[in-house]
């Protein structure tokens, strides 16, 4: 497609393990079929689909974008975290996004979730682009509770923090108070002069496939399929939308739509794979890894 219409920037695989089903390879394929230049994977908290991805995409045609969907510590209600959604643009910014997240495993679980911390941010963004998180977001929350000057303070605060590169995430996926939060939003942008962003959070393929990925969220949050008292976070709208699907969606915002696209234009991350790439540990002066490996060897079998 000489010029493609929309970009997905949002997809859960099965390697987030919770709440994705997505098989990468058809994910891909599907990507390819419908003319679609790139595609990003952006696991729940984790990068551990990368490399099966990158190699996937390159192999078919399709530029891999590589990020994360990552929770947001909400230190006001600890059980309520947000969301931001984090792009890699380079090398730097996937090595930062690699920092925040294993900060947040090793550093600050709730409830076995790893919380980055927005205070992190401020240590450098270097190489990421950042999505509000949509209606998971702290900006939607203050826009959902109608708090419009809190919502343009903390919008303010994350455009500070990624200079020229946060977006207002804006999704249509069937979720209660879309339509509403969208009408904020755009206007929040508008005030703000901040870019919106169409996404979509793909979690299966297929609309068919909305029962089986609600298995696996049962499964995983140790829930009843049949409960009907259980919470239902997800739709069965979030399959892999054509750029023709997202287009009609969002006709009234085309500008949405175009901002996909230029953000995979601006995300240019290149893997070295084949090759070993061990960690660098640092030795005493003078005692090279190979002599400080055998007296720490020595050492241990001593004691």
């Amino acid at each position: 497609m000489p010029n493609p219409a929309f970009v997905h920037l949002r997809l859960h695989s099965e390697f987030s393990i919770t709440d994705g089903i997505v098989r990468i390879d058809e994910a891909v394929a599907r990507a390819a079929a419908d003319g679609m230049p790139a595609l990003a994977i952006t696991d729940l908290a984790n990068v551990f689909g990368m490399v099966k991805f990158y190699k996937a995409a390159r192999a078919a045609g399709v530029k891999p974008i590589v990020g994360c969907d990552v929770w947001i510590a909400n230190e006001s209600e600890r059980d309520k975290p947000h969301r931001l959604l984090l792009l890699t643009q380079s090398r730097a910014g996937y090595l930062r996004l690699s920092e925040l997240l294993t900060r947040a495993w090793l550093e600050n679980q709730y409830r076995g979730r790893a919380e980055l911390r927005k205070a992190w941010f401020g240590e450098g963004t270097e190489g990421l682009i950042a999505l509000s998180g949509a209606m998971q977001g702290d900006v939607a929350a203050a826009l959902l509770q109608d708090h419009r000057e809190p919502a343009k303070r903390l919008a303010m605060e994350w455009a500070r923090l990624f200079p020229g590169r946060f977006y207002l995430e804006l999704q249509r996926a069937g979720a209660p108070q879309a339509e509403s939060y969208i009408e904020a939003a755009v206007r929040l942008a508008g005030s703000c002069s901040l870019p919106v962003v169409a996404t979509h959070p793909v979690q299966f393929l297929k609309p068919e496939d909305f029962t089986a990925h609600e298995a696996r969220v049962c499964i995983a949050e140790g829930q009843v399929l049949g409960d009907k008292r259980r919470p239902r976070p997800f739709t069965p709208e979030s399959y892999f939308l054509s750029q023709a699907e997202m287009a009609t969606r969002f006709a009234d915002l085309p500008e949405a739509l175009a901002n996909s696209v230029e953000i995979a234009r601006r995300c240019n991350l290149a893997l070295e794979l084949g090759k070993p790439k061990l960690p660098v540990f640092p030795t005493p002066p003078g005692v090279s890894r190979e002599e400080y490996l055998r007296q720490a060897g020595a050492a241990a079998c001593r004691e």
